[in-house]
């Protein structure tokens, strides 16, 4: 049907609805064969939302990596592990086994030991948690050959904070998604009361706020742009705007 070869993965018209939002509304796009697409940003800046909706159209491999540390951080969290307790944490990596699976709509979930948590890692708390297991060096480096094997046995959409500058710094694309933080905890409030969250919004602001802080300024994997990464400023921008900017980025990359 297409002419050229490497285009492993064609979105034409796409449109994806989530409660209350309408997140893409016919976006067209193509994917070339073994090439990796990352996703960067700060949190709540819209990446998870971008990514899962355009790899589910047609199969693609969505990843979430900070995924992998929330489950980390849940693990920690269930151990008894107090908030920055690194020889901790390490001693109970090897008797966690974590996995990803997808559901028809290529949602991602995860899995801890066989559990599937992803409903459980996606709490205040275990955010919290995330952010310090993630500023761990001896923990990324332990993880961080689960995220690379991702990329190479599959083509791939890869959201995480530092994709594009330490795990895949080969990636086709990179874009860094940011927005300030009081239109992110909006965005994040809106999310957490539909799932029936009882966070008021100055909680979550002042939650990413401090997560900015944290995320920033330690020492490993800090969070940063990439020199070659396109920066993208959702603030003033609907969804729907912000998704068909970041797609006509990736059709004018990577050949659509």
């Amino acid at each position: 049907m297409f002419d050229d070869p490497n285009v492993v993965l064609h979105c034409e018209q796409i449109e994806k609805i989530y409660p209350g939002t309408k997140a893409l509304d016919h976006v067209s796009f193509d994917v070339l064969r073994g090439k990796v697409n990352v996703l960067i940003g700060e949190n709540g800046a819209g990446k998870s939302t971008l990514a899962r909706a355009a790899a589910a159209r047609f199969g693609f491999i969505y990843v979430d990596t900070g995924a992998i540390y929330r489950t980390v951080g849940l693990a920690a969290a269930r151990a008894g592990l107090p908030l920055g307790a690194e020889e901790g944490v390490l001693a109970l990596l090897p008797e966690l086994d974590i996995r990803f699976g997808y559901a028809e709509d290529g949602a991602q979930h995860m899995y801890l030991n066989g559990e599937d948590v992803s409903g459980l890692i996606r709490t205040p708390e275990i955010s919290m948690r995330a952010s310090e297991v993630s500023a761990m060096p001896e923990v990324r480096a332990y993880l961080l050959d689960m995220q690379r094997k991702m990329a190479e046995q599959h083509s791939v959409i890869m959201d995480g904070r530092d994709i594009g500058t330490v795990v895949l710094p080969d990636a086709a694309l990179k874009i860094f998604l940011t927005a300030g933080p009081e239109r992110r905890a909006e965005r994040r409030y809106l999310e957490l009361h539909e799932k029936g969250a009882p966070d008021s919004y100055e909680q979550v602001l002042r939650d990413i706020i401090k997560r900015d802080e944290n995320d920033s300024t330690r020492a490993a994997a800090p969070l940063r742009r990439a020199p070659d990464a396109v920066e993208v400023d959702t603030s003033e921008l609907t969804l729907e705007q912000s998704i068909e900017k970041i797609c006509a980025l990736i059709a004018g990359r990577i050949g659509g």
